[in-house]
């Protein structure tokens, strides 16, 4: 009787040990765990111009050392908006990546206020052999067509935003195979160089000029290259072709001319004719 009271009590001051070391090594040792917030993630990816709903949308929660700035914390400040960034799947929505007004549609959100989307058709050479994606910045260029005296080149728009190439509007974006290919770029433009880049449009060829995304300088002033550019011979050439009197352009070059043609000479006045008879005799008097 004896030894099982000993057993039992040997068994409780163990089981006592055990506790109580727990207990010290819990509330002084072991890491405690850091209050979390929650806050809305997207369930899948998002590409640019995605509308927003609670299909799309989903709580985690993250420790504050992990909580990005902008977050947001409810699914009704995002639902209707419209992303303007990708976002990845799993990734927290921040506001600086959705539109600010809701309700919007597609794409056009992501323009800016007071900004127009103007297309301009490109091939490989004049886009850059398909080194421009979107989101890129770009320079314009127009050039005029001619002969060497006539032709000139010139930058009429500088630091212009990309917003798509073709149909797509983000990097690596995957277009329908099924749908038509279209050679051509949109561009992000103010309403007065929307005017400028349509009529240059119509009046030449436009290219485009790849540039650091991360160099903002507008240092060219605007100046045309000429063919004197290429050949300095022309600075001291009278122009090819000039305006003469008659307002119609004549040939300056030195080259071989063709004969004008003269106009008919006007027809002679009218005359007075008498007829004279003096007998057997007819004699025709002539007046002028």
């Amino acid at each position: 009787m004896d030894r099982n009271r000993i057993l039992i009590l040997f068994g409780v001051a163990w089981v006592s040990a055990a506790l109580l070391t727990w207990f010290l090594y819990s509330s002084t040792q072991a890491p405690k765990q850091a209050k979390r917030t929650a806050i809305v993630a997207a369930v899948h990816d998002l590409p640019v111009g995605t509308i927003l709903h609670k299909a799309d949308l989903k709580t985690v929660n993250v420790l504050p050392a992990d909580l990005p700035k902008g977050a947001v914390a409810v699914d009704k400040e995002a639902i209707d908006h419209v992303v303007l960034y990708p976002v990845n799947a799993n990734e927290p929505l921040v506001t600086s990546k959705l539109s600010k007004l809701t309700g919007a549609e597609g794409i056009q959100a992501t323009i800016d206020p007071g900004h127009r989307a103007v297309s301009v058709q490109i091939t490989d050479v004049s886009g850059v052999a398909g080194l421009i994606a979107p989101g890129a910045r770009v320079d314009v260029l127009f050039t005029r067509t001619g002969n060497m005296a006539e032709a000139l080149t010139s930058t009429i728009l500088q630091n212009v935003q990309v917003l798509a190439i073709g149909r797509a509007v983000q990097i690596g974006q995957t277009i329908d195979p099924k749908a038509a290919k279209v050679p051509v770029a949109t561009l992000v433009v103010t309403p007065a160089q929307a005017q400028v880049l349509e009529l240059a449009k119509n009046e030449g060829k436009i290219s485009l000029s790849l540039r650091n995304p991360l160099d903002p300088s507008a240092d060219l002033d605007g100046t045309p290259v000429t063919g004197i550019a290429l050949d300095p011979s022309l600075k001291n050439k009278k122009p090819v072709r000039n305006l003469n009197a008659d307002g119609a352009f004549e040939d300056l070059s030195g080259g071989p001319r063709v004969a004008k043609k003269e106009p008919p000479p006007p027809p002679p006045p009218p005359r007075a004719v008498v007829d004279v008879f003096r007998g057997d005799k007819h004699v025709q008097e002539v007046f002028k």
